[in-house]
């Protein structure tokens, strides 16, 4: 699948761009996705439409998002930026900066409830 198809020019610099300068709640987020879901494949600032997801995994059409503070004031926007995900046929979690950083744990069973509902609690794997 490429990724980049008919996306306009200058996606590719700036995917890499927030790539570099992600804080370190979505760098931490990642690093345990892709240990604790080694299966999976794991694109970190990927374009959907006009958009960037922070994390997604296009074999399960899921989107994670990690907000940070700037977020507090963008709820309108962050709702139409769900939707329009959610019409291309994402899944998307969201995530606070405190949640990831005070129980990366937790999130990781969320996602993991995502991945296989069917999945026990506590159960990872």
């Amino acid at each position: 699948m490429r990724l980049y198809a008919n996306q306009p020019i200058g996606t590719v610099p700036r995917a890499r761009q927030l790539r570099r300068e992600a804080p370190e709640p979505e760098r931490r987020l990642l690093r345990a996705l892709r240990e604790a879901f080694p299966t999976y494949k794991w694109r970190h600032q990927a374009p959907v439409g006009p958009f960037y997801a922070d994390i997604l995994c296009f074999s399960e059409k899921l989107v994670i998002e990690v907000d940070g503070d700037t977020h507090a004031d963008t709820a309108e926007r962050d709702a139409a930026r769900t939707r329009f995900v959610q019409n291309e046929g994402y899944r998307v979690i969201r995530f606070t900066n405190a949640d990831v950083m005070q129980s990366l744990d937790g999130a990781i069973a969320a996602v993991a409830a995502v991945l296989n509902p069917k999945m026990e609690k506590g159960s990872i794997a």
